[in-house]
């Protein structure tokens, strides 16, 4: 049952394709997706932080440096927002980021796009459309990872555990980015409930925002570690460093935002 409901977690989204030349062109260190949450728990503040939490983090010499010093000095990124599904205008394609250039360039892109969320959490939702969005590129990375950000607990869709064990499986890495500064009332542990039951693969990590201010350097942090590899840092929470959580929490608790 579970395997049958994983197969439409995406059915019919379109993805958007790249197209690369040259020989080593497809090559990069890691293809890194940015699956951002913008369900109605948040408000209109945290999507402003939030938003210019990853601008300024792409054009921070920190984030550019960790891509330089890859073993090729360039990464392949993507984006998108989400919340019961995918924003489709959301989605900012594929795109070599190798320098500050580029880096400003795709940063540019993120900035002009409108801001706005919708309703329900439909986590599984966005792990497989980021899977799709890995399995189907020209890129060949060393890395494939998910970053996705979250303020409460999956509650549309297939159960979440189903679209991470799928991406897992295929060797992507999820990484969790929980935001705990106006947690939901069903779930008020959504650090423990991202280690345990979204994020999984190798070197995976939870890293926590409980305040409004620690958006920038929290996102800024995160977008380094995943490209520089290093997943032993203070504040990062390693998966099953807790004890289990009910991963159908979520499921268990009627809707309290409005449907998109």
């Amino acid at each position: 049952m579970l395997a049958a409901l994983a197969l439409i977690l995406c059915t019919g989204c379109e993805l958007p394709a790249t197209p690369v030349t040259g020989v080593d062109a497809g090559i990069v260190d890691v293809e890194l997706v940015l699956a951002v949450d913008v369900s109605s728990s948040m408000d209109e503040g945290e999507f402003a932080l939030q938003r210019a939490g990853y601008v300024r983090a792409l054009r921070h010499p920190d984030f550019i440096n960790a891509v330089l010093a890859g073993s090729r000095g360039r990464i392949a990124l993507t984006y998108f927002e989400w919340a019961g599904t995918v924003r489709p205008e959301s989605v900012i394609p594929w795109q070599i980021i190798d320098g500050a250039a580029s880096a400003d360039a795709f940063a540019a892109a993120l900035a002009v796009k409108p801001i706005g969320g919708s309703g329900g959490t439909s986590i599984s939702n966005a792990v497989a459309f980021g899977s799709n969005l890995l399995e189907q590129n020209v890129f060949r990375g060393e890395k494939k990872v998910i970053d996705i950000s979250g303020d409460g607990p999956n509650n549309l869709g297939a159960p979440v555990e189903v679209a991470r064990n799928n991406a897992v499986a295929k060797g992507i890495i999820i990484n969790g980015l929980p935001i705990l500064v106006r947690p939901t009332g069903s779930l008020e542990d959504i650090d423990r409930y991202y280690a345990e039951c979204v994020t999984g693969g190798p070197g995976s990590f939870v890293l926590p925002i409980h305040l409004a201010s620690e958006f920038i350097t929290a996102i800024r942090r995160k977008l380094v570690l995943e490209v520089g590899g290093i997943t032993d840092a203070p504040g990062v929470l390693k998966i099953q460093a807790q004890k289990p959580v009910n991963c159908l929490v979520g499921e268990h608790y009627p809707l309290t935002y409005p449907d998109p």
